[in-house]
């Protein structure tokens, strides 16, 4: 079996639950890296949207950030922003929003603000909301990819940013959302998926090799285990070969 990273085993995770045809609204970083090896593997016909008013970008690289020029320069169009979000997002036209998290608690809610319990004074202040808040509400399913620790996925978020499924199943239809929110959350251990009656995030597949014990103690509240918990396939020799191919022309 050919040997991958950890990351490299939720690169391939993430990029195998977006399918040919879909649109998706990409966010940097990790999600980005799985929608472009989606796009150049499985999934040709994956249409790319970012923030910055791209449609259907198709990079030869990386984008270092939603700003980068290369975006402009494979896109089908290009947009301004209050296009993408007042056209495209809020009416609900784009299947997937795939975004990262700094916390991330058993509801799915997501924080990119603050690290601690003052806002004014936080023991860390992150990068904000961009654009998060408006795809987690308006996109027809939301994924999530993050690496799995106590410090990330913990019991409640410091900060709401982009809300989940609040403090459980309905509070999103009670607040008149339209979009199911996270469906799926991608880690460096397994996939979590929101149980069909509480929304309460429950682990149902582990990655290869790695035990049920390590998901749980990397998760900062009762990790629910699904009974018919499932082992991810291993990353293919084709999708490590195009993950590579991309982490190095952007190095």
């Amino acid at each position: 079996m050919t040997e991958y990273t950890s990351d490299e085993m939720m690169s391939v995770a993430a990029a195998r639950a977006l399918g040919d045809g879909m649109s998706c609204f990409v966010g940097i970083g990790l999600p980005s890296t799985a929608a472009n090896l989606a796009r150049r593997g499985h999934a040709p016909n994956l249409t790319l949207i970012y923030e910055s008013g791209c449609l259907g970008a198709k990079p030869t690289r990386l984008p270092l950030s939603i700003g980068d020029g290369e975006l402009a320069d494979t896109a089908d169009a290009v947009v301004s922003v209050p296009e993408v979000f007042n056209y495209w997002l809020q009416p609900g036209r784009i299947d997937v929003g795939f975004l990262g998290a700094a916390q991330l608690d058993k509801f799915g809610n997501i924080n990119t603000t603050v690290i601690g319990p003052d806002y004014a004074n936080p023991k860390v202040r992150l990068p904000g909301a961009g654009g998060a808040p408006e795809i987690a509400a308006s996109c027809r399913e939301v994924f999530v990819v993050l690496r799995q620790s106590t410090r990330t996925f913990v019991e409640k978020v410091d900060f709401v940013t982009s809300f989940g499924h609040g403090t459980g199943k309905g509070d999103r239809e009670r607040l008149g959302l339209p979009g199911a929110g996270p469906t799926l959350v991608v880690t460096d251990l397994g996939l979590l998926r929101p149980d069909p009656e509480t929304a309460e995030l429950t682990l149902t597949e582990l990655h290869p090799g790695v035990e049920v014990d390590q998901a749980v103690e990397a998760t900062g509240w009762k990790l629910k285990v699904s009974g018919d918990l499932a082992t991810t396939p291993a990353p293919t020799e084709a999708e490590l070969r195009i993950l590579r191919d991309l982490t190095r022309a952007s190095a």
